[in-house]
């Protein structure tokens, strides 16, 4: 890089310092701030030029430039012109710097500029554009998006206000931008939105530039942001990374900063005095005003957004998928003893082996995957059944999968052989409970003690149980454990009352003439 120019003031006072106080070259430097060989350089050329010392009493400051340096000013003004647009637009491609284009242009203009000074031309050109065309950003690279306040809609019934929010996303090569208003913030409506950006662009950028959002930044962090899971996938699907802008760092999404508040010149300042009942008719009006911002000349590069968009970024952007992103909910949830895991009331099964384990949960509108530590175990269709069970066999332990071999009507008439009463408890059972599944242990219970009594003698105690109204095992059990099925007497006190349980001691136990009526 060419050392720059001091002024011929300073010049004039290194020339006084040497020939009238007869200081040294290193002395007169020191004296006026320069370096020893920059002093040198300065006394070379005027003893160069042939002027004689002191100068003359009109001489002015361009008169001793000319001298110094005669071919400057007539060079500069033969040399070839930079055309700013085309180095404005090709420096923003891949692979393309300002040393390649500089190497371009001498071989086509010999005589033209230097590379310093090439350089330093151009960016005096940057310095001349608007803070967000000024930014250099590759082609394809970045889209930059955010949220800003929005219009208002108003309820046609009632005539309240609700408010809206603006979302905009805005390419860094190109400035092509896309808005759309939606109703809130939430993770539902950023992907949305994000999503229509990309369906809008037909093509997706390289990263997204995003505020730290609550919706789609979990944890914001200088160094090390946590995305939301959601997010995250939407990421994976389309191939893009997702770089959120550092807390408190405007600078970091100026791009969009701006963008916003051209958007709302434009859409707000606009729009403001109309009256919007729906979404979908602001949405329509918001189109058609950034249609005709994308298409409207930049007043420095005589080009359009989309002119810009359609030979930078679209060429060098990604490719979108074939499918859009299907948009999901994650959710933490722990395995109980009955391993299922629940997500909106309802519950899904796993392994048993992993009952107490923390597990994630992934739901889309028809589907919830369970991952466990990144790696999906299982995939259930979803259901909208509040307090409902989805449960797969093989996730049952062993002696609970023979139970789905039963139906309670199978239940019914295995019972039936060993008597009416037999086949009314059991029927009683089944029905008392909310789901016949949770009575079959405890009716193949009172079934499989015909293995150790008489039917009979099982038919007679389950006759006394109805009558007691203790429609369980344990009573029936009870029942014949004691003997009680052999009892003949009346009932001389409120079925209802009387509790049965192997613990409890009947009044045969305290006497021989008590009798317990069962």
């Amino acid at each position: 890089m060419p050392r720059e120019r001091i002024s011929m003031r300073k010049i004039k006072e290194v020339l006084r310092l040497v020939f009238d106080c007869k200081a040294s070259k290193y002395q007169a430097a020191k004296a006026s701030g320069i370096s020893h060989s920059t002093a040198g350089d300065y006394l070379a050329r005027f003893k160069a030029a042939g002027i004689a010392w002191p100068l003359p009493t009109d001489a002015a400051n361009t008169f001793l430039e000319e001298k110094l340096y005669p071919k400057s000013l007539s060079n500069r003004c033969v040399r070839a012109p930079l055309d700013y647009e085309y180095l404005f637009r090709e420096v923003r491609r891949p692979y393309v710097t300002l040393t390649l284009l500089w190497e371009e242009y001498k071989i086509q203009h010999p005589d033209g500029y230097q590379r310093s000074q090439f350089a330093q031309l151009f960016r005096e050109y940057n310095k001349k554009l608007q803070f967000s065309m000024r930014q250099e950003h590759k082609a394809g690279e970045k889209t930059f998006i955010d949220f800003g306040d929005g219009l208002f809609l108003t309820d046609p019934k009632t005539g309240d206000k609700i408010p809206t929010k603006l979302f905009v996303s805005v390419w860094g090569a190109s400035c092509y931008t896309y808005s759309r208003a939606t109703l809130g913030e939430d993770l539902e409506s950023w992907i949305d939105v994000n999503t229509r950006a990309f369906e809008y662009f037909k093509c997706a950028p390289k990263a997204l530039v995003p505020d730290n959002l609550k919706a789609g930044v979990t944890k914001a962090c200088r160094y090390e942001p946590e995305l939301n899971p959601t997010y995250a996938d939407f990421a994976r699907h389309y191939g893009v990374a997702i770089l959120p802008a550092r807390p408190y760092r405007p600078k970091d999404k100026a791009k969009v900063e701006n963008g916003v508040l051209i958007a709302k010149r434009l859409i707000i300042g606009r729009l403001r005095n109309r009256i919007f009942t729906s979404l979908a008719d602001l949405n329509q009006a918001i189109f058609e005003l950034i249609e005709a911002l994308n298409d409207k000349p930049l007043t420095a590069l005589k080009v359009s957004r989309k002119d810009l968009f359609e030979s930078l970024d679209k060429p060098n952007a990604l490719k979108l998928p074939e499918d859009s992103f299907e948009f999901a909910q994650w959710k933490k949830a722990r395995v109980g003893i009955n391993y299922h895991v629940s997500f909106e009331k309802h519950f899904y099964s796993v392994p048993y082996i992993l009952i107490h384990e923390e597990l994630e949960i992934r739901a889309t509108l028809t589907t919830v995957e369970i991952y466990k530590k990144g790696q999906r175990l299982y995939s259930h269709k979803r259901s909208y059944k509040i307090h409902g069970y989805t449960t797969q066999k093989e996730h049952m332990p062993p002696s609970h999968q023979k139970y789905l071999e039963w139906t309670p009507e199978r239940i019914i008439e295995w019972a039936k052989k060993y008597g009416p009463s037999v086949e009314e408890l059991v029927n009683t059972i089944l029905f008392e409970r909310e789901h016949p599944e949770q009575a079959y242990r405890s009716c193949l219970g009172i079934i499989r003690l015909a293995n150790h009594y008489d039917p009979a003698r099982l038919n007679k105690a389950c006759q006394r149980a109805i009558a007691y109204h203790n429609h369980s095992y344990r009573a029936v059990r009870t029942i014949l454990e004691k003997n009680l099925d052999q009892i003949e007497a009346s009932i001389t006190q409120s079925p209802a009352s009387v509790l049965l349980h192997e613990n409890v001691r009947g009044p045969e136990y305290y006497g021989d003439n008590a009798v317990l009526h069962v």
